[in-house]
């Protein structure tokens, strides 16, 4: 019961923080578009361009058309890749890879790693021009995981039996309600182990690493920025400014003008984020609440 109050209040915070801000957020969209003048003429007149990546990876698609859009916008000379992950997903951090690489065979790209570069967004970022990095930052996590859990213990205690019809031997690898068989274990190996492989030979070949030495760099370590320099995992440390600057070399612009984010967008992804953080405080306190629940019965 005290489950379900916590959800609800949950939920109605959500709601009450959609109905306070509602009117703040017509209002500036009102005021954003009558003074967005200024923005849409410096944006005409952009030859460079920052792209960040930010939080998780799971969704590659918003900037994996920023890239896009990038390559394809004759008037941008060069890009700065800002990224801040821990990684994510593997199709679409390679999705978002390979649009780097496609995006470098056009045009410079700088990769600044301001917080994380890790794993999933280390892979994204890996085939551009340089790698500069806050000397602060972690860099690498180069492996492949995959995880679950086996619920049948606590199914059991609640009365629930699993119930499966299924075609093909391995359809319900990986499912979480039972304990998996050793065959579908080795099965899930080999595809965890063919998609390592896929992983350091892209990030061998793009940085000019040997990949016999894969223990040295590929282990899933995290690594300081020095360290990772030191590794040839990333080309230099450095700061924004400097990242920026470097871009501004590479890309032989003569009068560097840089795109401005537009102003629309910056304000819901930040109304998103909020939202985003209240709904996963709430769900982080009905999870801890189960936790406690289920020590305080054993």
């Amino acid at each position: 019961m005290q489950l379900i109050k916590l959800f609800f209040k949950t939920l109605g915070n959500g709601i009450k923080f959609i109905n306070t801000y509602f009117k703040t957020f017509v209002l500036l969209l009102i005021m954003i578009w009558i003074f967005s003048s200024d923005q849409s003429s410096n944006s005409h007149f952009a030859n460079l361009e920052r792209i960040d990546l930010k939080g998780e990876i799971f969704d590659s698609s918003p900037v994996l058309e920023k890239i896009i859009n990038a390559k394809n916008d004759n008037q941008i000379k060069g890009v700065l890749f800002v990224i801040d992950s821990p990684g994510g997903a593997f199709a679409p951090s390679m999705e978002l890879a390979l649009a780097i690489k496609d995006l470098r065979a056009k045009k410079p790209v700088v990769v600044y790693a301001s917080g994380t570069m890790a794993s999933g967004s280390y892979l994204a970022g890996v085939g551009a021009d340089k790698i500069l990095a806050n000397p602060a930052s972690f860099i690498g996590s180069i492996g492949v995981i995959m995880q679950g859990a086996d619920i049948s213990e606590l199914a059991n205690k609640l009365g629930i039996k699993e119930q499966t019809i299924q075609a093909g031997e391995f359809k319900s690898a990986g499912t979480f309600a039972r304990a998996w068989s050793d065959k579908e274990k080795q099965y899930l190996q080999d595809l965890i182990d063919q998609s390592y492989d896929l992983f350091i030979n892209f990030v061998a070949k793009e940085r000019k690493l040997d990949k016999t030495q894969k223990n040295t760099w590929a282990n899933a370590r995290v690594f300081l920025a020095q360290k990772a320099k030191e590794l040839r995992l990333i080309d230099n440390l450095s700061n924004y400014e400097s990242a920026k600057k470097e871009l501004e070399k590479l890309s032989k612009v003569k009068n560097p003008t840089w795109k401005e984010e537009d102003k629309i967008d910056k304000f819901l992804n930040r109304l998103e984020n909020k939202t985003s953080s209240l709904i996963t405080q709430g769900i982080s306190e009905i999870v801890y609440k189960i936790n406690v629940g289920f020590l305080n019965t054993k």
